[in-house]
């Protein structure tokens, strides 16, 4: 079957360093680019991370520090890559919590203005979880009735993705062959930033979902604490959600809020 789609979308799986999205780094990164008349174009990158690959995550997706040491960073493959993306809806498995924000790490380091305000995002993992409560390879097995041969592979992982989904369209009479109806079904909680920091309450607006002003309005919590401000961007959290901040506090001052 073929998606039924208004523009491009790229599916994705990232290898990495680790899973800390604020500090780990990509190690490789495939993309496969769907077109709305169903033709394909894949591409895999190896990656430099400019720190340690840990042995024991070379165990899991067979990428050592030797393997990508003379490979180019992701500082000198970002503008290729958003290119590649840029006019694209995001597709992945477990996308949403980890893939996307990661991404979306490595293209704020390197620059590059990286958001998700025009494009969609469908995590085939949650409609998976939705469905049927298993891993990648159970899944294409389950749906696709094919073994994962290497898994943990970023271009591998990412066909196997492609094809889940396809699968569970043809399945699921409720799930709808279109990228919008995709996207909010494989989402979860709505968050403002990548990684769950701010979320948004029933009315729309940004609230924090940590801490000590937990529930809290960011716009209420920035005018009566102004100092906090200046602690989250000092503070270890993602670049993302450092700049949804900044965006609140901007629209706060040209509304007249501070």
């Amino acid at each position: 079957m073929q998606l039924n789609l208004t523009k491009p979308i790229c599916f994705f799986d990232l290898e990495t360093t680790g899973i800390n999205i604020s500090k780990d780094r990509i190690v490789e990164i495939s993309i496969l680019k769907v077109f709305p008349n169903g033709k394909e174009d894949t591409k895999t990158w190896l990656v430099n991370p400019e720190m340690n690959i840990p042995k024991e995550v070379t165990a899991i997706h067979g990428i050592s520090n030797e393997d990508v040491a003379d490979k180019p960073t992701f500082k000198e493959l970002a503008k290729e890559i958003y290119n590649l993306i840029k006019d694209s809806d995001l597709g992945g498995f477990n996308s949403n919590r980890f893939d996307i924000p990661l991404l979306a790490e490595e293209m704020l380091r390197a620059d590059v203005d990286f958001d998700m305000k025009n494009r969609l995002a469908i995590d085939v993992q949650t409609i998976f979880h939705k469905m049927e409560q298993r891993t990648l390879s159970a899944a294409y097995k389950f749906y696709c009735d094919k073994n994962l041969d290497g898994a943990h592979s970023a271009e591998a992982d990412t066909k196997a993705t492609y094809e889940v989904l396809k699968a569970q369209i043809e399945r699921y009479e409720e799930v709808e062959n279109n990228t919008k109806f995709l996207a909010e079904f494989s989402s979860r909680k709505q968050f403002a930033d990548f990684a769950g920091f701010i979320v948004f309450n029933k009315d729309g607006e940004e609230c924090f979902s940590f801490g000590k002003h937990k529930g809290k309005k960011v716009v209420d919590v920035l005018a009566e604490e102004p100092g906090y401000f200046g602690w989250l961007l000092n503070a270890d959290f993602p670049l993302y959600t450092k700049k949804v901040l900044t965006n609140i506090k901007l629209r706060g001052f040209n509304n007249k809020l501070f």
